[in-house]
């Protein structure tokens, strides 16, 4: 059963602002970074980066190993210093405030529970920490467990759990804090591709309907699109583009972001680079419109479509996606040479970065 209480906001501990429901402050937006950087001695992790996050939005860092999402994530939430730039949180500057000040929570990718605590136990500890008396803190726990779907395992450890479970109660032993501001590091990388679909629906639920803005770092293309209102491509330590995930997947601002995101190829044009989505190619042996002449090197059966991996003749990558009915009507087997055509309509101009 759905739990129907609504929890909202509130002033964590050491914080100056005034308590309001978050429905009630008028913002627009809930995180800013302004020329952010961080160094680690010669080497350069984050660098000069400028961000404005929307209140109340789900925002996913997204980019390959080593490149800086993490790190971004860790100076937001105070467990790194920032070597240069500002952090704002409503409107706060925290740059220099401790974690605890920062109306901040962070859920590890390791969940990190307490292994000799019960479920409601873990869920409670930093209310009791804070000298909440032990029938209210397990009022909130319950409450927190019902938001995602785990009062009925309360008194459960966390060994009894499965990694869908344990990731639930880390969950709710973020927001029991009743943070501003929640950031997520990676959360569903421990999980099988069944449960990891199941959690990043409850995550947007959840976020949803307390109204909180959630950043989250993945290296998944996928988790990202499905999640975000705002998606962050990072590379080297920069922002490559932060947009809507329409928008980074119709018009990718440059070649980095477009191969990134998947579904693109980027095809080098007599003065400029273009990017054309697999699913507006085709392989035929016609000739109209923009064409490559290529080889098939590779096929994947997706279930409804199928895609063609191709290397045309001036050594280009390419790929084509094409319904399962019409690639088995006509199979391209590896090493046939076809024509790769597309419309000039459904071509994207790309910057040069």
């Amino acid at each position: 059963m759905r739990h129907e209480t609504k929890i909202q906001p509130e002033t964590p501990a050491g914080a100056e602002w005034k308590s309001q429901p978050a429905a009630a402050v008028r913002r627009s937006n809930d995180v800013e970074l302004v020329a952010l950087t961080k160094r680690y001695d010669s080497s350069v992790a984050v660098e000069n980066i400028s961000l404005r996050i929307p209140a109340a939005s789900y925002c996913c860092l997204l980019g390959p190993s080593g490149c800086g999402k993490t790190t971004t994530l860790r100076m937001i939430a105070g467990h790194e210093v920032v070597s240069d730039g500002d952090i704002l949180i409503q409107d706060k500057n925290v740059t220099v405030a401790p974690a605890v000040s920062r109306g901040t929570s962070m859920m590890f990718q390791s969940y990190a529970l307490f292994p000799h605590l019960s479920v409601l136990d873990n869920v409670a500890f930093s209310l009791k920490l804070k000298k909440v008396d032990k029938a209210t803190r397990h009022k909130q726990a319950m409450d927190y467990l019902a938001l995602v779907q785990m009062e009925t395992l309360a008194d459960r450890m966390p060994s009894q759990l499965s990694g869908g479970q344990q990731q639930r109660v880390a969950l709710a032993r973020s927001l029991i804090t009743k943070p501003r501001v929640l950031l997520l590091d990676e959360p569903l990388s421990a999980l099988d591709p069944f449960l990891r679909i199941a959690m990043r629906a409850e995550l947007k639920r959840i976020q949803t309907e307390l109204g909180i803005t959630f950043v989250h770092v993945t290296h998944s293309q996928e988790e990202a699109m499905a999640l975000s209102d705002m998606i962050v491509v990072m590379n080297g330590g920069r922002i490559m583009q932060a947009a809507p995930a329409r928008d980074i997947f119709e018009k990718p601002a440059n070649a980095f972001v477009a191969r990134f995101i998947g579904g693109h190829n980027v095809i080098q044009m007599a003065s400029c680079s273009v990017a054309v989505r697999a699913d507006k190619c085709h392989v035929s042996h016609a000739t109209d419109g923009r064409h490559l002449m290529a080889e098939v090197i590779g096929r994947e059966y997706q279930g409804p479509s199928v895609r063609i991996n191709l290397l045309s003749v001036d050594k280009q990558p390419l790929s084509v996606l094409v319904p399962d009915s019409e690639f088995f009507a006509e199979p391209h087997a590896i090493g046939d040479r076809v024509t790769v055509s597309w419309s000039p309509e459904d071509e994207w101009s790309l910057d040069a970065a």
